[in-house]
C-alpha cells in the first residue's frame, strides 16, 4: 500500500521526459599532459577542468616545487652535497713533494735553506772530528819507534789499518790540483821505506842520532828537496838531495833526482858525550872520556869557526835509482800520507799540533 502511494503521488514527476546531462567537450590532447585540479569540497561535474602544460598558465621554474628524489626503493632521499673543493683559488700554491708533504723550509739571508745548511755543517764537523781523532792515534802508535826503525810486526800491522782508514776518507783526492795543502815543508814521522833503513839503523847508535828527515814540495818551480840531519857528539852533519818532478795524475808524480847536498859539518862548541853506550851488547861509560876531552873545547870552537864558513859539496846523483815516483793517498793541513816505489810515508806538516805529540 505504501509503494502504491509514493509511486502514485509522483507519477507526475515521470509524466515529462528527462533531459539528458551534456559535459563540455576538451580539446583533443595527449592524456600525460592532462592534469587534475585539486578536489573541490562541493564536487561537480562541471569543476573538472582539463590544463594544458603547454597552456599559458603553466607555473614557471620559480613558481613550481622541487622534483623529489627517491631511492631504489622508491622511498624519499635527500640529493648529495657537491663536494667541495680543497683548492682556494685565492691562496698561493703550497710547495708539496709527491707524497702530499710540504717541507718547512726556513730561507736565511742569502737563500740558503737554513736547514740544509745546519745539517751539512754537523756532518763536516763530525768527519773532521773522526779524522783528527784517526791522526792521534796513528802517531800515538808509532811514538818512540825511531821514525819506524823499532817499530815491532804488530805496530806496523797497526799503523797500516789506520792508514788504511785515513785514506778511505781522503779529504783532499786531487793533491796535485791543491798546491796551498801540498805547498811546504813536510816533517818525517814514520816509514816503512827499505832505503831508509841502513840510514835509520847508523842513526839508531848511541853516538849518531837522526834528528829530522824533511821533504820540501814546490809546485810552482815543480821541484823536491829531500834533507837529512844526524848529531854526533861534536858535530851536526846535513845533506840533502834535490828532485824535479811531472804530474802524471791528480794524486801521482814523476821524480827524477838530480844532485845531492853536503853542508858543511856544525861543528859544536863544547864536545857533548853521552854517559853511557852499548857496544856487542855491553855497557861502556864514557864519563872518564869526557873529562880527558875538555882541555880540547878551545881547539874544537877554533875549528867551528873555520870550517863553518866553507861552501857546501854538490854532487850528482849516478845510476838508475835517479827516478822514482809518488803517490798521495791522503792530504789535509796537518798529515800527508804517500807511497812510493821505497815504502810508506807518514809526514806532517812544519807547525802541526801533532809534532807536539
Amino acid at each position: 500500500m505504501a509503494l502504491n502511494l509514493v509511486f502514485t503521488s509522483h507519477s507526475s514527476l515521470f509524466s515529462k521526459p528527462l533531459k539528458p546531462l551534456t559535459f563540455p567537450t576538451p580539446k583533443p590532447q595527449s592524456l600525460s599532459l592532462l592534469s587534475l585540479s585539486s578536489p573541490n569540497p562541493n564536487p561537480k561535474l562541471s569543476s573538472f577542468r582539463p590544463r594544458s602544460s603547454l597552456s599559458d598558465d603553466t607555473p614557471t621554474d620559480g613558481d613550481r616545487p622541487a622534483a623529489k628524489i627517491t631511492d631504489e626503493w622508491g622511498e624519499a632521499a635527500e640529493p648529495e652535497p657537491e663536494p667541495e673543493s680543497t683548492i682556494s683559488e685565492s691562496d698561493p700554491p703550497v710547495n708539496e713533494d709527491e707524497w702530499g708533504g710540504a717541507d718547512e723550509v726556513v730561507e736565511i739571508g742569502n737563500g740558503t735553506p737554513a736547514k740544509a745548511e745546519a745539517e751539512g755543517t754537523e756532518e763536516v764537523e763530525e768527519v773532521d772530528s773522526k779524522l783528527t781523532e784517526l791522526k792521534r792515534c796513528l802517531v800515538d802508535t808509532f811514538y818512540g819507534t825511531e821514525l819506524g826503525f823499532r817499530a815491532g810486526s804488530e805496530v806496523r800491522a797497526e799503523v797500516v789499518e789506520l792508514v788504511n782508514q785515513l785514506e778511505a776518507a781522503n779529504p783532499t783526492p786531487a793533491p796535485t790540483e791543491n798546491p796551498g795543502l801540498l805547498d811546504g815543508n813536510w816533517v818525517l814521522l814514520y816509514t816503512a821505506s827499505s832505503e831508509l833503513l841502513p840510514l835509520l839503523a847508523a842513526g839508531s847508535t848511541s853516538l849518531l842520532k837522526v834528528d829530522k828527515i824533511n821533504q820540501s814540495i814546490d809546485t810552482s818551480s815543480q821541484t823536491i828537496l829531500n834533507s837529512i840531519t844526524l848529531s854526533g857528539p861534536f858535530a851536526t852533519f846535513s845533506f840533502s838531495a834535490s828532485a824535479s818532478f811531472e804530474v802524471r795524475s791528480p794524486s801521482r808524480i814523476q821524480v827524477q833526482f838530480k844532485e845531492g847536498t853536503f853542508q858543511p859539518p856544525d861543528i859544536k862548541s863544547s864536545i857533548d858525550l853521552p854517559q853511557d853506550v852499548e857496544i856487542f851488547g855491553q855497557r861502556i861509560n864514557l864519563s872518564p872520556v869526557q873529562q880527558t876531552l875538555s882541555p880540547l873545547q878551545e881547539v874544537v870552537a877554533s875549528i867551528s869557526r873555520t870550517i863553518s864558513g866553507q861552501q857546501s859539496l854538490k854532487v850528482p846523483i849516478p845510476g838508475e835509482r835517479t827516478q822514482s815516483w809518488l803517490l798521495t793517498t791522503y792530504l789535509d793541513g796537518d798529515l800527508r800520507i804517500s807511497r812510493g816505489d821505497g815504502g810508506l810515508f807518514v809526514l806532517a806538516k812544519e807547525g802541526s799540533p801533532l809534532l807536539d805529540q
